[in-house]
């Protein structure tokens, strides 16, 4: 998923719990559903991150010169200003785009 393009808000704003709920039935369980999109989110984007950093290393062993790439510094700020994992979590459930499972619920019924 492009993280770039996402329609989530860029701070927070105030939720409706019942909306939570509506999902699983039980707001904790959609607030561990959400927490942990949240770090599949934010590791996709550190690693995205790092890989668009290291295009820019400069592999010099001298601590006397330091160097500041601007391509670097624009591109952590970029990052840096789009929405929190979180917020991208919660946009993708209320769009519909989060899939999950609960095994101990399937084998009750089963």
């Amino acid at each position: 998923m492009d993280y770039k393009k996402t329609k989530a808000a860029l701070t927070t704003v105030p939720r409706n719990l019942d909306v939570l709920s509506t999902e699983t039935g039980n707001i904790y369980e959609t607030v561990m559903i959400l927490a942990k999109r949240a770090n599949q989110i934010s590791s996709e984007l550190k690693e995205e991150l790092n890989q668009k950093l290291q295009e820019f290393a400069s592999y010099t062993d001298n601590l006397e010169e330091i160097f500041e790439n601007r391509e670097q510094i624009e591109i952590s700020k970029f990052y840096e200003r789009l929405p929190k994992p979180s917020l991208i979590s919660y946009q993708e459930l209320e769009e519909g785009h989060i899939y999950h499972r609960n095994p101990s619920r399937e084998s009750k019924q089963a």
